[in-house]
């Protein structure tokens, strides 16, 4: 099976494919276990979903977020450009941005000697649903 965005000479192994089909399919980043969740009935075990997603992560197939106050790590996959998202607190879901806040950022690299390569940006705060649900300040 060939995937645009697999790495050349990263092997695609039975775990790392069903991980990647996963979050492939998923419409929002998920943690390692709801991960695990999903491909359950396939013999996988919990701490080689965790495996596979530091591979992924090093290979640059995926990003990993920590919400803030939290310890869990969500996953999404890296499907191509650049992309920024409002974090709900409450249900944990991925809003993305329509337009980068930081597109027009006036950095002198001359003056300052710094070269931008690349940015991430994550706002966090309570979706519609959480908030008119009662679980989050207004």
């Amino acid at each position: 099976m060939e995937m645009k965005n697999w790495p050349a000479g990263f092997r695609m192994t039975r775990p790392r494919l069903l991980v990647y089909r996963a979050l492939e399919a998923a419409d929002t980043a998920l943690d390692a276990r709801e991960l695990y969740r999903r491909i359950s009935g396939e013999g996988l075990a919990l701490s080689t979903v965790y495996r596979v997603l530091a591979a992924f992560e090093e290979q640059g197939l995926v990003t990993r977020t920590t919400i803030m106050g939290g310890e869990t790590a969500l996953y999404a996959l890296c499907r191509g450009g650049h992309a920024h998202y409002a974090i709900c607190l409450g249900c944990r879901r991925q809003i993305p941005l329509r337009h980068c806040p930081l597109e027009n950022l006036p950095l002198d690299e001359e003056a300052d000697g710094f070269l931008v390569t690349g940015h991430r940006l994550e706002l966090y705060g309570y979706c519609r649903a959480c908030r008119q649900a009662g679980g989050a300040e207004k």
